[in-house]
């Protein structure tokens, strides 16, 4: 099986799957009490051991759009670097048909 096909697969079980559920609120319950939030929080009470909650809760947002954004630059990074490579592997394929066409055309033209 391809790469394209298992991710049709994946995606078909997935679908399947969330069409059986009925309360999707609550499936997804433990996944969200037990997600960043909690590492955020955990972070926030290491940074300021003495501050107040609503100043814990505010650390932790801030936290945690830390962590996004800087998620979101590396993927832009990512992204932007694929991107060059890939106009310059086009760039690269380009010459070489070029260069094939020119030296095909000279050999005719030496003939």
């Amino acid at each position: 099986m391809n790469t394209n096909e298992r991710s049709m697969q994946m995606r078909l079980a997935a679908h399947k799957s969330w069409a059986g559920t009925t309360d999707r609120s609550a499936r997804t319950a433990a996944a969200r009490k037990a997600s960043h939030h909690t590492r955020f929080l955990v972070k926030a009470r290491e940074m300021h051991p003495d501050a107040s909650e609503a100043q814990i809760e505010a650390v932790a947002r801030s936290l945690r759009k830390a962590h996004y954004t800087e998620l979101a630059l590396k993927s832009a990074q990512a992204r932007r670097i694929k991107s060059q490579e890939e106009k310059t592997a086009k760039r690269r394929r380009a010459m070489e048909e070029l260069a094939q066409y020119r030296a095909s055309k000279s050999g005719r033209n030496a003939a």
